[in-house]
């Protein structure tokens, strides 16, 4: 989501980096301005963790939380969690996504059909978990995992625009909708370094089947779909200083899913430089590159480009339709035994650009 965010690092200088620890944190206040918030301010913490069980093990992976909370002028609200969890030598791997969310954000249509945006109001919690197990021990090359996924978001749009999409009942979930699903996956990754790869690749695979949306369907009856995912990225060291990442996703939906569940392109992962959202469709492919240099000390920078199209029931991918964006970044390693960095992103995409400041890579 485009932003300006303003930021102050406390504790960085704190002994993670020489001295072993099993938990370093790093806390992060916030102060951000943006159409829809006016001036929000708050405060997060990163946590990167190694569990007591693993401390004979040196390959162990770090895990990593992210606790944030923010309020704007607008009496909005945001809560959130995300995790990535890796325990018992590396057997066990689980990601996802708690959290809360009282906020605004710009509809622009579905497809290709643009309308002019607006502007809603909603309030959801968002429940999104991810548990797999090693499968494959002996293999070399990585490591392979499948395992279970459950997604649940209560969609309540509290504000439409008058006499728009979302308020004619047109758009599926427009009017709210509570969304329930569950499936299974398979996750790959041969990465040497979970935070910044220098070489390697992971794969997340997803299947989710049968989700249940209730109130998305135009009457307010309960609509089901299926949705499956690919999102892959490789990384390649050009140089001791210098790393060419790449990231393959595509997104395929099957069936009746809300607006707020199908495919979208934008945001501060997936074609940077447009609104999260701008674009949405049942299907998306996307590809992104980044160059990533080290410049000085903690200190290093990035360009980054993408292209993505989007695709429905009646044809899959509208490959002469693409959309692209571009932009430069710098990054500040905060957790060099990790190296977890700080990210500052602006991009640029046809009609709109955006600034991004977050902790970790995009992709």
């Amino acid at each position: 989501m485009p932003m300006l965010l303003l930021s102050a690092l406390l504790g960085l200088t704190a002994p993670a980096d020489t001295v072993p620890k099993r938990i370093a944190l790093f806390p992060l206040p916030l102060v951000y301005y943006t159409p829809e918030t006016r001036l929000a301010y708050g405060a997060a913490a990163t946590a990167t963790v190694r569990f007591r069980r693993d401390a004979d093990f040196p390959a162990a992976r770090p895990s990593q939380f992210t606790f944030g909370v923010a309020y704007t002028q607008n009496k909005q609200l945001l809560v959130y969690l995300p995790f990535q969890l890796f325990y018992d030598h590396n057997n066990y791997y689980a990601y996802g996504e708690l959290g809360y969310y009282r906020y605004n954000y710009y509809f622009y249509g579905l497809g290709e059909n643009e309308v002019p945006r607006e502007l809603y109001g909603v309030n959801f919690p968002r429940v999104r978990l991810n548990a797999f197990r090693r499968i494959m021990p002996a293999l070399r090359q990585g490591k392979l995992y499948a395992g279970l996924r459950y997604q649940y978001e209560d969609y309540d749009v509290t504000t439409t625009v008058p006499d728009g999409q979302l308020a004619s009942g047109a758009v599926p979930g427009g009017q709210g909708s509570r969304l329930l699903g569950s499936g299974l996956g398979l996750f790959f990754d041969s990465r040497d370094n979970v935070f910044f790869p220098g070489k390697g690749v992971v794969a997340d695979i997803s299947g989710l089947v049968r989700n249940a949306a209730a109130g998305a369907g135009p009457t307010g009856q309960t609509t089901y779909s299926d949705r499956y995912t690919a999102d892959v990225s490789s990384y390649h060291t050009l140089h001791k200083k210098a790393i060419l990442a790449m990231n393959y996703y595509a997104s395929y939906t099957v069936g009746t899913a809300p607006f707020n569940a199908i495919s979208l392109l934008g945001g501060t992962r997936r074609m940077r430089g447009y609104y999260e959202g701008r674009y949405r469709d049942q299907n998306a492919a996307l590809l992104q590159t980044e160059l990533r240099v080290a410049a000085y000390r903690r200190l290093g920078a990035v360009v980054f480009g993408s292209v993505g199209v989007l695709g429905n029931g009646q044809t899959a991918l509208r490959l002469g339709q693409p959309k692209g964006a571009y932009g430069a970044g710098l990054r500040f390693t905060v957790n060099r035994r990790d190296h977890l960095n700080l990210r500052v992103d602006y991009g640029f995409g046809k009609e709109s650009s955006g600034l991004y400041l977050t902790i970790g890579e995009a992709f």
